[in-house]
């Protein structure tokens, strides 16, 4: 289990609590890439002590830390500008550079608010850790318009964090692959949907897509309606994502580009500020999903078509073996056509499924099924049952085992 993990067992959270870390830690590393530092959640263990729970690393930007003190209790120097941040509720910065290893940082922490419980007696908000953030100092020099941007993208997240409106409980769930990341594309939207800025990577992705104009202040609406324009089926909740109304994914298909969006809602209070847009060339996965699903479905025909083959053998065999005057005949083809009807399961079930396991409990309880009809050519009544499982076996060692 993890250090996370563990101390919310030790700390008998609740599973709403659960809940909501599970959710801020799908975006603990964009907000590691916004705001191009280090950031670390401290959460409060059973002694009263903060103890580092997770920690991600800048993607466009060198870590301040090389060692990893996930686990460990927080530093002396930062302890009580932690604690000041989990009581009042509030953003707490540091009011003088803090040295790390003869490093100058700026030390700036943040509380991990939650909202009440619904459907519980709570009425206020509550903290249940701390993030801080640790910029490096040394490396100072004038941010370009891109970084402008992205600290005031995590300045406005952990706003939302310390507010408890951030995560949003609505947001879709992370696709396996796929999801685009800070540094995959990023556009900024004001509170009427237009944009404010596109990054170079933004700004290529629709250009990917046939839209050959600058982006900032565009409605980005407009863009991709401009974009699929002829489009017959488009994803319904796209209106949604481009205008930064819903915490939302959707994709934008344009000959053979596919980009993936995903929507965060900025808000100040209960006021909508704007919204950032990330967005990804997801092309070449979609590509391979596609024939992965392609080769899924083949496989799968190929399966249908031996058991179909083996059904009509095993039928053949039954037929020849009903007509057959000798009893040593008529039993050698009847077992034949058990073995073949048992392989002939095996396919059956393999055509179901999306990989080559079996579920070998079901393939033997019809194999059983065919053991009492054999019986029942003779003029004996079998009555079968089997204890325990076999589990899922794969078709290698079910197709001899099913024999």
């Amino acid at each position: 289990m993890s250090v996370l993990g563990n101390l919310l067992e030790e700390r008998g959270a609740s599973p709403f609590d659960v809940e909501w870390f599970t959710m801020l830690l799908r975006d603990w590393q964009l907000l590691a890439d916004l705001s191009v530092a280090d950031v670390v959640m401290w959460v409060p263990d059973d002694e009263g002590q903060f103890v580092a729970a997770t920690h991600a690393r800048p993607s466009g930007a060198a870590t301040l830390f090389y060692r990893d003190f996930v686990g460990q209790k927080i530093r002396p120097e930062w302890r009580a500008q932690v604690q000041q941040a989990f009581d009042s509720q509030e953003t707490v910065d540091s009011s003088a550079p803090a040295w790390f290893e003869e490093t100058p940082t700026r030390v700036q922490t943040i509380p991990v608010v939650r909202p009440p419980r619904p459907q519980a007696e709570e009425t206020e908000k509550r903290s249940i850790a701390v993030i801080s953030v640790h910029t490096n100092l040394s490396e100072s020099r004038l941010p370009s318009r891109q970084e402008q941007v992205f600290h005031s993208c995590a300045d406005d997240l952990f706003a939302m964090i310390a507010s408890g409106t951030f995560p949003d409980l609505e947001a879709a769930p992370e696709p396996k692959r796929g999801a685009p990341r800070a540094s995959d594309g990023l556009i900024r939207l004001d509170v009427d949907g237009d944009v404010a800025f596109a990054s170079p990577n933004a700004a290529s992705a629709f250009n990917r897509v046939g839209y050959k104009e600058e982006l900032e202040g565009e409605s980005l609406s407009e863009v991709t309606t401009q974009v699929l324009s002829g489009k017959i089926n488009i994803d319904e909740s796209l209106p949604l994502v481009v205008s930064g109304r819903a915490p939302w994914r959707a994709e934008i298909e344009a000959g053979r580009v596919t980009i993936a969006l995903r929507a965060i809602p900025l808000r100040r209070g209960s006021e909508r500020i704007g919204a950032i847009v990330l967005c990804r060339d997801v092309s070449e996965l979609r590509n391979q999903e596609r024939e992965l699903m392609t080769k899924d479905a083949t496989i799968r025909e190929i399966h249908h078509r031996v058991k179909n083959n083996l059904q009509t053998v095993a039928s053949l065999l039954r037929i020849q073996a009903r007509r057959s005057q000798s009893d040593e005949a008529k039993d050698a083809l009847t077992q034949a056509m058990r073995r073949v009807a048992s392989i002939a399961v095996v396919h059956d079930t393999l055509s179901e499924g999306l990989n080559q396991n079996v579920d070998f409990d079901d393939v033997f309880e019809r194999v059983l099924g065919l053991v009492a009809e054999v019986a029942a050519m003779h003029g004996t009544t079998a009555h079968t049952s089997f204890t325990g499982s076999f589990g899922s076996l794969p078709s290698t060692y079910a197709t001899p085992l099913s024999l």
